[in-house]
C-alpha cells in the first residue's frame, strides 16, 4: 500500500544538501571575449570510458546559456586557500573574475583559476538535460591538469559552512 506524498519544500531540500559536506568546484566558460563562472558543489564523474563528468548549473544564471552555445567549460577544483574563489563565484556578481587571479587554458583558451584550484578539468559538453530550476551538464574531459595548489587539501562546504579536507 502507498501513502499518497508530496515533495518536500524548499527549507527541508536545503537542510538535506546543506547536511553532507560536497568539494567545491568554480565552472568556467567564456564567450570568445569575457569569461562566465559559478561556484558549486553539485559535480561528480558519471563514466571512464569515455571520461565524463557532471555539473549542475541554475536554469536562471548567466553562465549555462554562454556554456551551451561555447560548447566547453572547465571544472577548478578548489583548494582550502581558494575560499576567495567559492565565495566570488557563489554569488551572481559581475565582477567574479576580478575578485580572483585568473588565466586562459593554453589548450582550450578557458578561464582557469590557477592560484585557488588543485587541479582543472577542461571539458567539451557531451549532453545538457534539463531539470527543474537547474541544467545538469555532462562534459566528456579532454584535459585534466593539475595546478600549482594540486598538493593542498580540498576545499569542502557542507552544513552551511566551509572546511579544508584533513590532513592525513
Amino acid at each position: 500500500m502507498t501513502t499518497a506524498l508530496s515533495p518536500v519544500d524548499p527549507d527541508s531540500y536545503r537542510a538535506l544538501m546543506a547536511s553532507h559536506p560536497g568539494g567545491v568546484a568554480v565552472v568556467t566558460t567564456d564567450d570568445g571575449l569575457t569569461p562566465y563562472g559559478f561556484a558549486c558543489t553539485a559535480w561528480c564523474g558519471v563514466s571512464l570510458d569515455p571520461p565524463l563528468l557532471l555539473v549542475c548549473a541554475s536554469n536562471t544564471g548567466s553562465t549555462l546559456p554562454v556554456l551551451a552555445e561555447r560548447g566547453w567549460f572547465a571544472v577548478n577544483l578548489l583548494h582550502g586557500a581558494g575560499r576567495r574563489a567559492a565565495d566570488a563565484f557563489a554569488h551572481r556578481d559581475a565582477g567574479r573574475f576580478s575578485a580572483v587571479p585568473w588565466e586562459r587554458s593554453p589548450a582550450t583558451g578557458l578561464p582557469l583559476l590557477p592560484e585557488d584550484a588543485r587541479v582543472a578539468a577542461e571539458c567539451r559538453v557531451h549532453r545538457l538535460d534539463r531539470a527543474g530550476d537547474h541544467t545538469v551538464i555532462i562534459g566528456e574531459i579532454f584535459r585534466a591538469e593539475p595546478l600549482p595548489g594540486a598538493d593542498r587539501a580540498p576545499l569542502l562546504y557542507g552544513m552551511r559552512t566551509y572546511a579544508t579536507w584533513p590532513e592525513a
